[in-house]
């Protein structure tokens, strides 16, 4: 090699170099906190879709930061925005995001979408409606559907047919489901060999499925454009709570205490138990884990089917700046685009909530093989918004707490239900004395 190739071989190791380095120093980076509410892989499997994004668009590198619950996530949320260091996209409880509007934490999609030629209307239009009151709060977009759920009845196969009970028809009412239960729980002497139901009774999963049963019969379980208002004193929610009670101690289906979504999943794989409540998000998970035949249906009714929408929205929190905000819109529009909806929905259990993701071919298959994921789909018909206050997550454990209390043979539904309202009605008082009680001040 002569000096003149040398040089020449030099320079252009310099300008690659130099060229690769300006473009690691354009790369936006930015990062995305998500939880894992329910059981399965998800960790691992959320760190695989977002190193598919980086592979995709070198122009923008993105952290994943596993956060834990939903409960967790919301306090690790507020912790980095409260510092000044707030992550460009979180995967948030969709009903946490009304009380970050509330704060004026969060800043809406809107522009975004308007500088892709998209009306927000348009752009929301590729959702389930019945997804949409979550997350549009006074007409602006503030959350992007990025996984959903419903509550589902899960039931064995084998312990229907053992206890004399058709499997091709699941208890669709409470009655019903009270008959099951019973002829499901298997004694030997004083020791229980099935319990008839099980539930998580933990925080969040609770509030959660407490607010589906008061639906079912008939309640609204919070004030859906108002902040300040709940319905836990009603005679739709004593009724929820007196179906729970009398599971656990008049009826003796169901175990007393606090059972956690571990508990009840061990001892549906194990036999040991008929029916449960879940996500639809576990299916996966119960599909993974399930050594015998079950099936899924509808929440049983007691009025009427009804259910509370559950999982999560791609939140955007203020303080970033405009590249962080163009990489953030850039992300949350690839995780919720049809392909990348469905593949996430396959893997987890989550219904997708891009409901073009339902016209792919392999979404098409999916269904076909696995019709337990299309349940959850067809539930969608009398699905209603998840709880959504000011302070969410402390109303929502003043009725969690009472119902705790019952399910462990510590209080009534009657008195539960009156202490759940008087403790939620003073943690709202803040928010309604800054609306609705200043305002009619000022108009006297």
């Amino acid at each position: 090699m002569n000096a003149f190739t040398r040089v020449i071989t030099a320079a252009t190791a310099v300008a690659a170099l130099s060229a690769g380095l300006s473009s690691a120093q354009a790369a936006t980076s930015i990062q995305l906190f998500f939880p894992v509410p329910v059981q399965g892989k998800l960790a691992n499997e959320m760190q695989n879709v977002v190193k598919r994004f980086n592979d995709a668009h070198k122009d923008i590198e993105v952290t994943p930061v596993y956060t834990g619950s939903y409960d967790d996530t919301n306090l690790k949320t507020r912790a980095a925005i409260k510092a000044g260091k707030p992550p460009a996209v979180v995967i948030m409880s969709a009903n946490f995001i009304l009380e970050y509007v509330i704060n004026g934490e969060v800043q809406p999609f809107d522009d975004l979408a308007r500088a892709d030629g998209q009306t927000p209307a348009q752009f929301m239009d590729n959702f389930w409606p019945a997804l949409h009151a979550n997350a549009t709060i006074d007409g602006k977009i503030y959350g992007v559907p990025f996984h959903n759920s419903t509550p589902l009845l899960y039931y064995s196969v084998d312990a229907f047919k053992e206890a004399g009970l058709n499997p091709d028809q699941p208890p669709a009412t409470w009655e019903d489901w009270i008959k099951a239960a019973q002829a499901l729980t298997k004694r030997e002497g004083n020791t229980v060999k099935r319990w008839g139901f099980m539930m998580p009774a933990t925080y969040d999963y609770l509030g959660w499925i407490t607010s589906a049963l008061n639906m079912s019969n008939g309640g609204q379980y919070y004030n859906t454009v108002y902040g300040g208002e709940v319905y836990y004193n009603t005679p739709t929610m004593l009724g929820a709570v007196t179906l729970l009670h009398d599971m656990v101690h008049r009826h003796k289906v169901m175990p007393e205490g606090v059972n956690d979504a571990n508990a009840t999943t061990n001892a549906f794989f194990a036999g040991n138990l008929g029916m449960m409540v879940l996500s639809t998000g576990s299916l996966s998970f119960v599909r993974e884990n399930m050594k015998h035949p079950y099936k899924v249906a509808f929440l049983p009714r007691n009025v009427r089917n009804a259910v509370p929408i559950g999982g999560a929205s791609l939140m955007m929190p203020k303080g970033l700046d405009e590249a962080q905000k163009k990489a953030a819109w850039t992300l949350v529009k690839w995780l919720t685009s049809p392909k990348q909806s469905g593949e996430w929905s396959r893997f987890t259990g989550y219904f997708a909530p891009n409901r073009h993701a339902y016209d792919l071919p392999e979404m098409k298959d999916f269904i076909a093989k696995n019709p337990d994921a299309k349940v959850a789909l067809d539930q969608l018909a009398y699905a209603g918004p998840w709880f959504a206050t000011y302070n969410t997550v402390g109303v929502r454990k003043a009725l969690e707490d009472q119902v705790q209390a019952v399910l462990s043979g510590k209080q009534q539904p009657q008195a539960a239900v009156e202490a759940a309202q008087k403790a939620a009605d003073a943690l709202l008082r803040p928010y309604v004395e800054q609306t609705a009680l200043k305002l009619v001040g000022k108009t006297n």
